[in-house]
């Protein structure tokens, strides 16, 4: 656990400040073919101060943590904000003030866990897999843990003691199709929490090998999907997607100030009036979500952030310097991911809330169409434009699944293609194992319910 050497600092603060011990702890596991490719651990992690003057950042970090190093790193930042003031000459009054308060550390770090421990865990899945399934071509199974640690000294905020651990286990399949093509799909289960809580039994995984068999056995016999505007079921998995990729980055306020589709959009109707759209801190619906953020690297309180509702678009996502241009209230959306990087307007955990249909319902409506399960990976700009490619999906005929096809791709632009949207299914299912791109890495939950709606579909 990270010992304080940071509230010490805190008379020293003469302007808006930050300080931030920050500990990243990675473990990897892979095996390709049966074969270990990676076993990997590392420690990475330091202490950063960023200072507020006259509307810049003065930013330096350092990566030994100690207390002559905080004191160094604090003196190289206020130095960089007095550089960046008479510089750049911004006169901006400083950040609205929040008062003073303490977060108590929520997730207490844990003993380490022994690197044995995953490579049984994956070696275990992969003999599973080698020994039921004899149709592939090849297979690939990691697993990996990722514990993030920070401590956060704020000179007007909320002081915070963050532990926030990620648990992954990642598998795929690749089979050749009748044509001597290879085709793959994968399933990633990542959860909040230690590996050694999440991951207990390689056997409960066992159904989930068996579906995703089942899955790809379909699509090495699939047909190639026919282009063109379809009506289409999208399962949650790429709801999660949309709600991130092609909508969640264009309300992030940074992007608005640089030109993104939503910034002439605040207060009108981006969707139809089904889709409520909200960047959850730590709680939806009841429960706690996937990577719960309670206070971010500002020391801001998180709460959540309402980006659409009822098809209207209704706010940003904010740090406290684009709250205070947009006069808005901050929220907790602004975070760092590793010690050396400073707090960017991040995403927390991103949702289209459910509706009232039934997936089968949603289905039967269709006569010619496309069930659309999963995908590899995702792109959109700051127009709203998308494509996502499709690993998964299946034909739908009069109201029924038909064969699966081959991998395609979506594509649209999102506040067009939201209008669209005349279903929404009762559920509500989250991702959380991958990472957002934006300058930096970041680990985000995405989650919706399956969405009825018209999109763009690739074809041969």
């Amino acid at each position: 656990m990270l010992q304080d050497f940071l509230t010490p600092q805190k008379s020293n603060f003469k302007d808006y400040t930050e300080l931030r011990a920050h500990v990243n702890t990675t473990r990897n596991v892979a095996m390709v073919a049966g074969n270990m490719v990676n076993n990997a651990q590392s420690a990475i992690g330091g202490v950063s101060a960023r200072v507020y003057k006259g509307g810049t950042f003065g930013f330096a970090s350092g990566a030994e943590y100690s207390a002559d190093s905080v004191k160094n790193v604090l003196a190289a930042a206020t130095d960089n904000a007095l550089f960046m003031d008479k510089r750049v000459n911004k006169g901006n009054p400083p950040l609205p003030s929040l008062g003073n308060h303490a977060e108590k550390l929520r997730t207490a770090p844990g003993p380490a866990i022994e690197q044995s421990l995953m490579i049984d865990f994956t070696k275990s899945l992969d003999e599973y897999i080698v020994n039921k399934y004899k149709n592939l071509s090849s297979r690939t199974v990691s697993t990996g843990c990722l514990d993030i640690e920070k401590l956060l000294v704020v000179s007007d905020g909320t002081n915070n003691h963050l532990f926030q651990p990620r648990a992954t286990a990642f598998v795929q399949m690749t089979a050749d199709t009748p044509d001597g093509v290879p085709v793959s799909l994968y399933e990633v289960v990542s959860r909040f929490g230690r590996f050694d809580e999440i991951f207990t039994d390689p056997a409960k995984l066992h159904s989930l090998l068996d579906s995703l068999y089942e899955s790809l056995m379909k699509k090495r016999e699939g047909v190639f999907a026919n282009a063109g505007l379809k009506k289409c079921v999208m399962h949650p998995k790429l709801a999660g997607m949309l709600a991130h990729e092609a909508v969640g980055h264009t309300v992030e306020a940074d992007i608005v100030l640089g030109g993104s589709v939503a910034a002439d959009n605040l207060n009108k109707q981006v969707a139809s009036e089904l889709v409520t759209m909200v960047d959850f801190a730590h709680t939806a619906l009841g429960e706690t979500c996937p990577l719960p953020v309670y206070v971010d690297d500002e020391g801001v309180l998180a709460e959540d952030a309402m980006l659409i509702e009822n098809g209207i678009l209704k706010g940003f996502m904010h740090s406290r310097d684009t709250a205070r241009h947009f006069n808005a209230k901050p929220q907790g959306n602004a975070r760092a991911f590793a010690f050396s990087d400073e707090p960017l307007i991040r995403m927390r955990n991103t949702a289209i809330l459910p509706g009232k249909s039934k997936l089968d319902d949603m289905i039967k409506s269709i006569d010619d169409g496309y069930y659309l399960v999963s995908t590899g990976n995702g792109q959109a700009d700051t127009t709203g434009e998308f494509m996502f490619s499709i690993e998964e999906g299946y034909e739908i005929k009069n109201g029924k699944l038909g064969a699966a096809i081959r991998e395609t791709t979506i594509s649209g632009v999102a506040f067009e293609m939201l209008k669209t949207v005349d279903m929404l299914s009762d559920d509500m299912h989250w991702e959380c194992g991958g990472f957002c791109g934006k300058k930096q890495p970041m680990t985000v939950g995405m989650g919706g319910p399956a969405i009825r709606c018209d999109v763009n579909i690739g074809g041969r």
